[in-house]
């Protein structure tokens, strides 16, 4: 009877180990919100060029099913292009993140000590502030960081965040709302990657058209094992574009709506006018979405080297990555991948 007994006991403490192990393997939802606005509009002179900005914030987070987030990555496109008084579109060298500037930026040499702590952070150090508090949080949880002003509550300015975090809580509320389910799991990491450029479309101003300097962000957010290849990733993208007429006056309307190339869904119409984009010869082009799930689905399986190798000279993918259904340009993907798991 003793030698039953224990084996029961036995059984049901193997029962209870295997039960804790997989606590923390449970599978996690990916999610990636990007919240995109035009600002500071203004018409170029004799004396300087006309200048736009259009800020794209996105947030990744991986959240449990009970909605809190584990892991969350967070950065800013704030894109600045110019153009010139005769209605020339001028192409900065890069684009850099806000994130990736790092302390370049320069928000602790000229931001506002708004928590009386006699300092004020770096947009990096911000926004990781912000994160930090957002761990473990659902998604009316972060709605409730809300302060004044588009500031934050008093408990985000005392964490170290006392920047406007409006468009971080969009972005994050976003994020968890089309989360989707994934293999990923807590012993994994979260990375979030960006990358701009200048559209081929850019053209200078006539009198009978207006000339066009758009730029072009790509946010991949990935998730990397321990040996650092990707389990699963969520690409998508939005695109500032910026009008202005042959006198260098800028034509857009400041409060035009931006959404993303997933949100645009069929209507970004590249179906429709991507005949170009047939180049794996199966005599169809795919929408955005499409390619940008063969994208995903290409990267899983794979670490830093081997994606950057995933384009060729021309900025099309590797042959492989074409007949797996994505056609398109992916210098940009491919370079936001590797900055979201480097």
């Amino acid at each position: 009877m003793r030698r039953k007994t224990s084996i029961v006991l036995v059984a049901i403490m193997l029962v209870g180990l295997f039960a804790f192990a997989g606590c923390g393997k449970e599978q996690l939802k990916l999610g990636l919100g990007i919240v995109s606005s035009y600002s500071s509009l203004k018409d170029a002179t004799e004396d300087a060029n006309g200048q736009g900005e259009v800020d794209g914030t996105a947030v990744a987070v991986l959240i449990d099913k009970n909605g809190k987030i584990v892991q969350m990555a967070m950065d800013v496109a704030q894109n600045k292009p110019t153009w010139t008084a005769d209605g020339k579109f001028v192409n900065a060298e890069s684009y850099p993140s806000k994130r990736q500037k790092g302390d370049a930026y320069g928000m602790a040499a000229h931001g506002t000590d708004r928590n009386g702590d006699g300092k004020v952070g770096e947009w990096y150090e911000q926004a990781d502030a912000f994160i930090k508090l957002c761990i473990g949080k659902t998604s009316d949880e972060v709605k409730a960081f809300a302060g004044a002003d588009n500031y934050g509550n008093d408990d985000v300015q005392k964490a170290g965040c006392t920047i406007h975090v409006n468009e971080f809580i969009a972005a994050t509320v976003k994020a968890i709302a089309n989360a989707e389910d994934t293999t990923a799991t807590a012993d994994m990491t979260l990375g979030l990657g960006a990358d701009s450029q200048a559209s081929h479309s850019n053209k200078d101003a006539t009198e009978e058209a207006d000339g066009l300097n758009e730029v072009d962000t790509v946010f991949v957010a990935a998730v990397k094992d321990k040996d650092g290849k990707v389990v699963v990733a969520k690409t998508d993208s939005i695109q500032g574009k910026f009008t202005f007429n042959a006198k260098g006056a800028c034509t857009l309307d400041v409060n035009t709506a931006i959404q993303t190339k997933l949100e645009q869904g069929d209507n970004y119409n590249m179906a429709k006018f991507g005949q170009n984009q047939d180049r794996n010869g199966d005599g169809k082009v795919l929408e955005w979405y499409d390619q940008a799930a063969a994208f995903n689905k290409f990267l899983t399986g794979h670490t830093k080297s081997e994606i950057s190798g995933f384009v060729g000279s021309d900025g099309y993918g590797v042959a492989d990555l074409q007949t797996a259904g994505c056609t398109i340009s992916v210098g940009s993907m491919v370079k936001a991948a590797v900055d979201a798991i480097d």
